[in-house]
């Protein structure tokens, strides 16, 4: 039986923060333009408000946005607490990038890499489960 929580979830939110996170989701998936800084930065702001108002899905981009491509230390951290928000919500997305960034030696934590990779695994992440092997 096919899954449909995504879609009820986006029927859920407001329109204007549907929008704007849609848009934004877009243009990042997009092969040709996400890699762009500039695009990143619109995508960016398109996700900051519906990411405030507690969209899950802007939450978990806004952050991996921000961890990978920001270079202050104060926006890595707001983009970590952001994927954290969106793990809890049982994001899997979230909960793969917070057990990647708990791999890396910077921030080498293994507890709390294996508790998100096993979360991730838990959903059907291939990648998870091949993290987890190789801790």
């Amino acid at each position: 039986m096919p899954r449909v929580l995504p879609r009820v979830a986006v029927e859920a939110t407001p329109a204007r923060t549907r929008l704007p996170t849609q848009v934004a989701v877009w243009l990042l998936d997009n092969p040709r333009l996400g890699h762009a800084p500039s695009v990143k930065r619109l995508a960016g702001r398109l996700l900051k408000q519906p990411a405030r108002a507690g969209v899950v899905q802007a939450q978990s981009r806004l952050g991996q946005l921000m961890c990978r491509d920001c270079g202050n230390t104060r926006d890595r951290r707001i983009g970590l607490e952001m994927l954290r928000q969106a793990a809890r919500s049982g994001d899997r997305h979230a909960q793969l990038e917070l057990g990647r960034l708990y791999c890396q030696p910077r921030t080498l934590e293994p507890q709390q890499a294996r508790h998100w990779l096993e979360l991730a695994a838990a959903q059907g992440s291939a990648e998870a489960k091949h993290l987890l092997g190789g801790l």
